[in-house]
């Protein structure tokens, strides 16, 4: 009966692994796209009354509006996610970002409503925004939380997958439409991804109905100890892991964008670059994160001291990403993407172990919201400011030098708040250690 019960438990928790992979691919796809979309095509669709780098920089204040929405998606879905359970709040989320995505498909451009089309499309973006701020959470902590003993961070792992495999997804997509006439590419093409997105939506439906609710958050629910508002049980309780957090996170988003949002504009703007030679670039860097990011849960899980694991994984970004400027910056497309491929390797390893770290340090009642609004709240604060800071460093001193020191400063401010946050209590090892009690009782 115990073999048989252990087999089921895990069944049960590869399928949560699978399904928040699968479902966090497709989020992490839709809101990519709008990323890529915004470096080639959105000034031009619907700011063409701003010339060159101001109507860049005016598309990626739009790609800011997601992320500022997202802390608000946090609070809400976080909200819900940590009173009704983790299930209930992914499929609401899911079906969220795929309906904005799909709408921002069939959104016409400036050319034919005028004002109204940056406007309506700031308002879906801000949609997207609130959908994923109540994703990511909801996806690691389905996975983690079903996770055995032990192995939390690499059952996070699944959900930190999507982002890559998303990334991929996305830059794929354009790469094969950028093959089109500029007209063809400026009217129609750039819009198929977006419209793609239902299709996907309703393959990650089908499987997260599938997944069971979380035992942490199924054991709350039945003690009746899930929290009356966790949003300010956090604020109150948890202030300095909530600022930890936010640092924690920092890398583990910005890269991405310093990679494929403001380096793909500079290439292909400023440098000798065209789109698909720099998407093929990101391609490339992307497939190697496919790759190389699970090693970064399984380094964690076997080295004793997860300070050490991230010191090993993240230092190495302080040499590697200033590299990766430096070799674009030649106009030569193999040190380019040497460059960008290796940069990416330290920040997809740390990217895998940093969900199941983040959760461990919140009591289980309030996780939800926890680790949601410090990833969200990153991202509107230092991620998704990452293209439009760039821009505007790049603007003011003509030169990738500042861009370059905004991102050793983002590197260590990002090691230094993680190697604070792994000294508070590990909550997970309570919940083992005591029982499953314990994991109930906010701590």
């Amino acid at each position: 009966m115990g073999a048989g019960n252990a087999r089921e438990q895990s069944r049960t928790a590869n399928r949560a692994g699978v399904g928040a992979f699968i479902g966090s691919t497709i989020e992490w796809f839709d809101f990519y796209i709008y990323g890529t979309a915004s470096a080639l095509v959105f000034d031009e669709v619907f700011f063409p009354e701003l010339d060159g780098a101001v109507g860049t920089l005016v598309a990626f204040a739009t790609f800011w509006v997601g992320f500022l929405a997202r802390p608000l998606g946090g609070i809400v879905f976080g909200h819900v996610g940590d009173r009704l359970g983790r299930k209930k709040t992914l499929v609401i989320t899911l079906l969220m970002m795929g309906v904005a995505t799909t709408l921002i498909g069939l959104l016409p451009g400036y050319a034919e409503i005028g004002v109204w089309a940056p406007v309506l499309l700031v308002f879906i973006r801000m949609v997207q925004g609130i959908g994923l701020g109540g994703e990511w959470g909801g996806s690691v902590l389905i996975a983690s939380e079903h996770a055995p003993r032990g192995k939390s961070i690499l059952y996070g792992a699944f959900a930190q997958q999507g982002s890559p495999v998303g990334n991929t997804l996305s830059t794929l997509s354009f790469l094969a439409i950028s093959q089109l006439p500029d007209e063809a590419f400026l009217g129609w093409g750039w819009r198929v991804p977006f419209l793609a997105s239902a299709l996907l939506v309703l393959v990650g439906l089908f499987i997260r109905m599938r997944v069971t609710e979380s035992p942490a958050m199924a054991n709350l629910i039945a003690r009746d100890q899930v929290a009356k508002l966790p949003v300010w049980e956090v604020v109150r309780s948890h202030p300095a892991l909530l600022a930890l957090g936010i640092g924690a996170c920092t890398i583990g988003l910005s890269a991405t964008y310093f990679k494929s949002t403001f380096a793909l504009s500079w290439a292909t703007s400023t440098l000798e670059f065209d789109r698909s030679s720099f998407l093929t670039i990101i391609l490339v860097a992307n497939i190697v994160q496919i790759f190389a990011q699970p090693f970064g849960a399984v380094i964690a899980t076997r080295m004793r001291s997860w300070s050490r694991a991230v010191t090993v994984m993240l230092l190495p970004e302080v040499v590697l990403l200033p590299l990766m400027f430096v070799l674009i910056s030649t106009n030569n497309y193999g040190l380019a993407m040497v460059g960008v491929a290796v940069a990416t390797i330290p920040h997809c390893l740390y990217y895998a172990a940093l969900a199941g770290m983040l959760a461990s340090r919140f009591p289980a009642h309030v996780r939800y919201t926890g680790i949601s609004l410090c990833y969200q709240l990153c991202g509107t604060i230092l991620g998704g400011t990452t293209p439009i800071v760039g821009q505007f460093l790049l603007n003011l001193s003509g030169s990738i030098t500042a861009v370059i020191g905004y991102a050793i400063f983002q590197v260590l401010l990002t090691l230094g708040c993680m190697l604070l946050l792994l000294r508070r209590p590990n909550h997970d090892d309570r919940a083992h250690t005591a029982g499953p009690r314990a994991a109930a009782v906010p701590a």
